[in-house]
């Protein structure tokens, strides 16, 4: 079924495409002005790109206007201006990114289809879609967000879409460089340095990026190095071909969770010395883009994923518990995918009405590998096994295939009104075969019995997913605009995976479904107060989590399956207001503006088979999430506010109210925070200063269940940045 459906939209895609050379005449593109001056967020234009976001719930934060920490991806200063997002802060390094929203897990932004540049960056999409790479802010043009019903255009997600927009290759020189240096707190150093231009037909983009850093807390030192190249070439006016490449290496040692006890008496304590974690990430992506004529365009891109992901550590339930040396859990990924995308955008009209049409295929094959074992190689980064020394527990390998097609039509009824329909049609084999040891030992801790047992599970499955948009604009700066779309999470890597006999799966584990829906009013009134309210539902069906319960013999175990059907809802703001142009200061040289970005949002499980469940909030929901702020600039000079509050939160479905033991389960109490930063620049020179947590608050945003813990993970105190920067 995959393969015919992939067939058959390459030849729709060609016969489209011979139709659309037909067409001589020459037309200007459409165009839909924005006004730059007025902020730094936004939404996208219902045709942006190679995209259609009409009647979607779409944000987008222009980074490079953005006056915040970016040495260190501080994302909640980052993402301030986007609604509804909760944030895990593992650590002060911004090497990962961690973000979720309407109850989906922010772990790795798992639960968002994230690219690059419009091609995927995720260990794998669809079996283990976790981004251990995150591009640093200062490479970034802008991030684009479409919530919920961007699963037709880009892959099921309940999340959406998170796309970063890097900065493009070329200029009206022949050679550009920036350069920005950066010390702070607790030992971070780092430098960005990047090199931009244009020559005849080629354009060129690339940077080097640094850092390095002690850590808040013990334990917690990092180095990390980057690299990125994009090259393009215009062949004529119609052709362009374009190439990219990213590395990303690091190596992180890892401080440990704490349970309650120990994060009261002092947050930044650790008592893991031999955790460490480290990455290489390697992306290419090749492109051509074909511009048929002023209506048609064609995208076409192959790209593929090398990684590796390793994890060591001395990690018992009980956070408290001392490492006295001896031997440690060795966790190794290979990742190895490639993909083949191309998209079809054709304009046309209807009685004198303009029709956008977008159809695109997708196909994915890719590979994984994961080996789980105990090790005793003392303290160091060693991540690798050893049959004298280590004790292997598991050995798996994922081939995971993808086919998916989708068509979306913007029909414009009037020159205000229009409706998008879109559809998907998904092929997903999802496989895991591999073995896990069986091993059991007496009270001196040796084996008395070892079972090896064999692992083979392969979940094939065909799906349609629908969805529906509309959007009125009875003025050019007033939207009204909602959604509703379906959306699809197969089972992933974990899912599959058994780690130990302490551990069992659900044979009856089913894929997670449900759909999204938004219904909101956008725009700005004379360019001094922009606005975007939303209200919004998600009904998440077959929800994957853990919980306690006995094998046949009476032991105590964890099992993973399908707990239950989830239903949150809320309401979305963002509010800005320029106060000095509503008191006709001077724009050129003054401007002050202030911002509320409040999510007032009601979570429930309202089924489950598990008792104690049904009536419950969902897991990291808080009913509220609120980011306020204040920015101000005198000419060359900025000055960013910003204030950030989240309410209580559970991790895990009971809505235990104690931690236990293990700091694994229990709440995450309400937490406010405020950040300061501020910049000046002069002509080609640049200086940046910021204070993150200026109270010094001590807080924390999650309780691991792995790595980095388990337990209560800390986020960082106080601590100072200083920039310098220049531009040729």
């Amino acid at each position: 079924m995959g393969c015919r459906c992939f067939l058959v939209f390459m030849v729709m895609l060609c016969a489209t495409a011979a139709t659309a050379q037909k067409d001589s005449t020459t037309r200007m593109q459409e165009v839909e002005i924005r006004d730059t001056k007025s902020g730094n967020f936004g939404s996208l234009r219902q045709v942006d790109g190679m995209k259609l976001t009409a009647g979607k719930k779409s944000e987008v934060i222009d980074v490079e206007q953005l006056t915040v920490n970016k040495a260190t991806n501080n994302t909640r200063q980052v993402y301030a201006k986007v609604a509804g997002l909760n944030i895990f802060e593992n650590d002060g390094s911004g090497l990962q990114l961690s973000i979720g929203g309407r109850g989906l897990d922010p772990n790795r932004t798992s639960n968002f289809n994230v690219r690059q540049n419009g091609y995927d960056i995720s260990a794998d999409a669809l079996g283990y879609p976790e981004s251990y790479y995150t591009p640093p802010a200062d490479a970034l043009h802008r991030i684009e967000i479409i919530k919920g019903a961007a699963s037709l255009q880009y892959g099921t997600q309940f999340g959406g879409l998170l796309n970063f927009d890097m900065k493009q290759p070329g200029n009206s020189k022949a050679i550009s460089v920036e350069s920005k240096q950066t010390a702070g707190s607790f030992g971070f150093l780092g430098s960005y340095n990047a090199i931009s231009g244009t020559k005849g037909k080629l354009s060129y983009y690339g940077y080097l990026h640094y850092k390095r850093g002690d850590g808040w807390r013990p334990n917690s030192n990092f180095e990390s190095f980057n690299g990125y190249l994009d090259v393009h070439y215009r062949v004529n006016d119609k052709h362009m071909l374009g190439i990219e490449y990213t590395h990303l290496n690091y190596l992180a040692k890892q401080p440990g969770g704490l349970d309650s006890v120990m994060f009261a008496k002092d947050p930044r304590q650790s008592n893991r010395s031999r955790n460490w974690f480290a990455v290489n990430w390697n992306l290419l992506d090749v492109e051509w883009d074909y511009q048929i004529s002023s209506r048609t365009r064609w995208q076409t891109r192959v790209n593929g994923l090398i990684a590796t992901r390793d994890a060591i550590g001395f990690r018992p339930n009980r956070p408290s518990q001392p490492d006295n040396g001896g031997a440690r859990d060795l966790l190794k990924g290979e990742f190895k995918n490639i993909t083949f995308e191309s998209r079809f955008l054709h304009r046309y009209e209807i009685a004198g009405m303009t029709q956008n049409l977008l159809v695109g295929i997708r196909a994915y094959k890719g590979h994984g590998m994961s080996i789980q074992g105990d090790v005793n190689n003392g303290s160091g980064a060693n991540f690798n096994f050893d049959s004298e020394t280590s004790e292997l527990k598991s050995d798996y390998e994922f081939p995971n295939l993808n086919y998916a097609a989708f068509a979306e039509q913007i029909v414009r009824i009037t020159d205000k009104w229009n409706i998008t329909p879109g559809i998907r049609v998904e092929y997903i084999r999802t496989a895991a075969h591999g073995v896990y040891h069986n091993r059991e030992r007496d009270l001196r801790d040796s084996v008395i019995s070892d079972i090896t047992i064999k692992e083979d599970r392969e979940l094939p499955r065909t799906f349609i997913i629908g969805g529906i948009g509309s959007s009125y604009k009875p003025f050019a700066s007033l939207e009204f605009y909602g959604n509703v779309s379906q959306n699809y999470r197969s089972v992933t890597y974990n899912d599959m995976q058994v780690v130990n006999p302490s551990f069992k799966i659900d044979p009856g584990l089913k894929d997670e479904t449900g759909w999204s829906a938004d219904l909101g009013v956008r725009g700005n009134v004379k360019n001094l107060f922009r606005f975007d309210v939303s209200g919004f539902q998600l009904y998440y069906d077959n929800r994957i989590g853990e919980v306690g319960t006995k094998d046949a013999m009476g032991r105590a175990i964890r099992m993973r399956g399908n707990i239950g059907t989830a239903r949150v809802m809320g309401i979305e703001s963002f509010l800005e207001l320029d106060v000095l142009k509503l008191w006709h200061v001077n724009p050129d040289k003054w401007s002050t503006t202030i911002y509320s970005n409040l999510a007032l949002i009601k979570s429930e499980y309202i089924d489950s088979k598990i008792p104690g469940v049904k009536g419950n909030q969902v897991e990291y929901v808080p009913n509220v999430n609120w980011k306020a702020g204040i920015q101000a600039s005198c000419r060359n000079f900025k000055l960013a506010y910003q204030f950030s509050y989240l309410s209580n939160q559970y991790t895990e479905a009971t809505n235990s109210p104690s931690s236990g033991l293990s700091a694994v389960n229990g709440p995450v109490p309400a937490y406010k925070l405020m950040d300061i930063s501020a910049s000046w620049s002069y002509r080609w020179l640049l200086v940046e200063a910021s204070m993150n947590n200026v109270a010094n608050v001590a807080y924390y945003t999650r309780r691991a269940t792995g790595y980095p813990g388990p337990g209560i993970i800390p986020g960082d105190g106080r601590s100072y940045y200083f920039t310098v920067g220049v531009k040729f």
